[in-house]
């Protein structure tokens, strides 16, 4: 049954940070990073369903769209990019932007590219530590400037650039319009705590996306049959046999997995490319806690829906 500690990709871009403390102790001095991915150890090991990240933004990135399954394909790629944020940290008045104030036509989009006013059509709004943001593929977004974000995606890199603030990168106009949901986002369901330990941030047709918090000195058995990451926020844990602390993430796949917790408590996000949550997923074993899977169960099948449909 695969562990494993997972590896981390650097990833620089114009609009990332020189700092990336405490969540790596990578000198980005030279050359701003902006993204790390957490990757399988196993170089060999199939392409995993999702792709999970960390971003750090000083400056805001460029409006930018996602393609669907259907689109991907079609142009050759295995499938589309639906995401979901979880602010881990924002300065005051950092703001992101998710779909648009109003519908347009393709024709009006083309134009708001072309002339930079697509700035003006974004939806912004202000965003702040646990915030949790489903963005289906298809809606048009943006990062602003001074947050952190851990993202989990449908594992591609299939980006269509609408506006990128004058740094000369290139525009992907057609294809951006030609995807786009030119329309307001409808507000998502609101994260549903299952358990004391438990709160599920988005379940999409895709993925789920868990918060989890455990406490000090507990033991858990992780019930993960399939894909399963797990990215500590808070605290640190040994899971198997890796020991995690602040910004680590662990691959888990194929059965049982133990989790011991340690003197601090752990705060973790836990993604799987479930439709629904497993309500066993998570069991308490000792006296610190109780089992998750009771009152998950009865949770299940309010979750159903599409976190974050278009209207």
């Amino acid at each position: 049954m695969p562990i494993e500690h997972a590896s981390v990709r650097v990833v620089h871009k114009p609009w990332g940070v020189s700092d990336l403390q405490p969540w790596s102790s990578i000198d980005a001095a030279g050359d701003p990073v902006g993204e790390l991915w957490f990757e399988r150890a196993d170089k060999d090991a199939p392409v995993p369903a999702l792709l999970l990240k960390l971003l750090f933004t000083s400056e805001p990135l460029s409006i930018q769209v996602h393609p669907d399954d259907t689109f991907a394909r079609a142009m050759g790629m295995p499938n589309g990019k639906s995401e979901a944020w979880y602010i881990v940290s924002a300065k005051p008045n950092a703001k992101i932007g998710v779909g648009l104030k109003h519908r347009v036509t393709p024709q009006e989009l083309r134009a708001s590219i072309r002339n930079g006013s697509i700035v003006e059509l974004v939806h912004w709004r202000p965003v702040a530590k646990g915030d949790v943001i489903f963005i289906p593929a298809g809606t048009i977004h943006a990062l602003g400037a001074g947050i952190v974000v851990a993202e989990i995606q449908q594992h591609s890199d299939a980006t269509f650039r609408l506006f990128d603030y004058g740094r000369g990168r290139e525009l992907h106009e057609d294809d951006g319009v030609a995807v786009a949901s030119a329309w307001p986002l409808r507000a998502a369901r609101s994260p549903t705590r299952v358990t004391d330990q438990r709160t599920v941030l988005v379940a999409s047709p895709y993925f789920v996306f868990e918060k989890l918090e455990l406490p000090e000195g507990s033991s858990w058995a992780l019930l993960a049959e399939r894909e399963t990451w797990i990215l500590v926020l808070d605290g640190h844990a040994a899971i198997g046999l890796a020991a995690v602390s602040v910004g680590e993430a662990v691959f888990v796949s194929g059965g049982r997995t133990s989790i011991e917790v340690g003197a601090n408590w752990l705060m973790a996000l836990v993604a799987d490319p479930a439709i629904v949550p497993v309500a066993s997923l998570w069991q308490a074993l000792g006296e610190k806690s109780t089992n998750l899977a009771p009152r998950a169960a009865g949770i299940v099948p309010q979750l159903t829906g599409i976190a974050g449909a278009r209207t």
